[in-house]
């Protein structure tokens, strides 16, 4: 089984008596289902599994559920038998997104507290926006991602004692030996390859054969790119169009999304695609990374909506779009070969997983920088470089930004090959599997 971090979130909550209910929401395909039901069967001797989308192609039972008593006489139709009280029943509500009532529903349900329940979907961004009546006060909801690096290391047997190790050589910044970088280096390869999808996972680590991973790797990203049911035919023709232009619009310079290139419309702007960004970002498909040409604390208030970034939810997907099964280019690290896409790729998936929103600097007298995070312990922006070639010393634009008294700068980072941690002035070089320790605290901040 899959290490990941969030059961221990889960179990938390299940254990606490929360008068809320947690709302797990992500893409499909990232583990959602399994993580829960794995723990729900844990701690609870009756467990109650519906699946409202299959429910909503097939019975329809729930489709016209609006009451309490409703709910309980369709969930006794299929589970009576453990229906029990609330200490020992958990009942999980997977694709709730199918029935949107349901959300509402869900207050109601825990008012009366006859069951403990845990509830996760996909498309619950959209799904949210469009319900009239959200109990918000009754609901917890915390996005899951697919594996991160760290799981992924857990995942090829290392254990939370060797990565502890590793987060306090990175504290302390000490440079790991060569022989520990190697290793590190290559597993980081292989994750990019590899990606953090579970069935790509555990294929790879089944088999140690790229085919069937990138065979998964497609088929994810086929139905990612087709899956969107909820729109009409000229809606979906246009978010299929901005999903299969994202890794070429990572191969070029400026990487951004230019909306006239999207049906090749001049005078086309982002106002005209709103509702298809909406879809591919709350489906957790696509992260979007918004520009900021003068960063002030918070950046928030400083983000555009007409310029952004969009990547891939999966570094995996992403290297078998470019590379197909030809692994050398990641593996024996090929000079001619730009791995700058897949590497901020794999950043960008690092830093929203670890609950960064993702800005990047857009200037254009001075240039760009490809990340920006909040410090909330300096109230300064903290730019992020990435360097994935020999030259990771060379980033004028970053040098540039630092040296902006008016942009209290307090540290930077560049996030490379480089073996040896080393701090000239304000910005610190950090080997690139490094990002996997930079994680925001939960009563805001962060831990660099």
């Amino acid at each position: 089984m899959l290490k990941r971090k969030i059961e221990k979130l889960i179990e938390r909550h299940l254990r606490s008596g929360s008068e809320r209910i947690l709302l797990i929401d992500g893409a499909r395909q990232v583990g959602k289902t399994y993580i829960i039901r794995h723990v729900g069967k844990k701690l609870f001797p009756n467990f109650i599994e519906i699946n409202m989308l299959e429910d909503s192609i097939g019975s329809k039972l729930f489709a016209n559920t609006t009451t309490v008593e409703d709910f309980y006489l369709r969930v006794s139709m299929i589970e009576g038998n453990k229906m029990g009280s609330a200490e020992d029943t958990l009942i999980f509500l997977d694709e709730i997104q199918a029935y949107p009532q349901l959300l509402t529903m869900l207050k109601f349900l825990r008012d009366e507290n006859r069951f403990t329940y845990i509830a996760s979907g996909s498309l619950l961004g959209v799904t949210l926006s469009e319900t009239t009546s959200i109990p918000m006060g009754s609901i917890r909801r915390v996005r899951m991602f697919p594996l991160d690096f760290e799981e992924f290391l857990y995942a090829n047997g290392m254990n939370e004692f060797a990565v502890d190790v590793l987060r306090k050589k990175f504290e302390a910044r000490e440079s790991l030996d060569v022989a520990m970088h190697g290793k590190m280096m290559d597993l980081f390869r292989r994750y990019l390859l590899v990606g953090g999808l579970p069935a790509a996972v555990n294929a790879y680590l089944e088999t140690k054969n790229i085919q069937p991973v990138r065979g998964i790797q497609q088929e994810i990203h086929d139905y990612y790119a087709a899956d969107a049911s909820k729109y009409d035919a000229e809606h979906r023709l246009k978010i299929r169009r901005i999903y299969d232009q994202i890794p070429s619009n990572l191969e070029n310079k400026k990487k951004r999304v230019v909306a006239q290139r999207i049906e090749g419309k001049k005078g086309s702007t982002f106002a005209n695609y709103e509702d298809e960004f909406e879809y591919l970002i709350s489906a957790g498909i696509a992260l979007n990374v918004q520009a900021i040409s003068a960063p002030t604390f918070p950046l928030l208030e400083s983000s555009g909506k007409n310029l952004l970034k969009l990547y891939l939810n999966d570094v995996g997907i992403l290297t078998s779009i470019l590379y197909g099964s030809n692994i050398r280019a990641i593996l024996d690290d090929e000079r001619s070969i730009n791995l700058g896409s897949v590497y901020e790729s794999a950043v960008a998936s690092e830093l929203i997983a670890h609950g960064f929103p993702l800005y990047y600097y857009d200037n254009r007298s001075r240039g760009e920088v490809d990340y920006l995070i909040d410090d909330y312990d300096s109230l300064s922006a903290v730019p992020i470089e990435v360097k994935s070639g020999k030259d990771y010393t060379v980033h004028s634009a970053l040098n540039t930004f630092v040296k902006n008294d008016g942009y209290h700068v307090k540290k930077a980072f560049v996030l490379s090959n480089t073996r040896e941690i080393m701090t000239n002035g304000k910005i610190t070089y950090l080997p690139i599997y490094d990002v996997m320790f930079f994680g925001a605290k939960e009563s805001s901040g962060a831990y660099f």
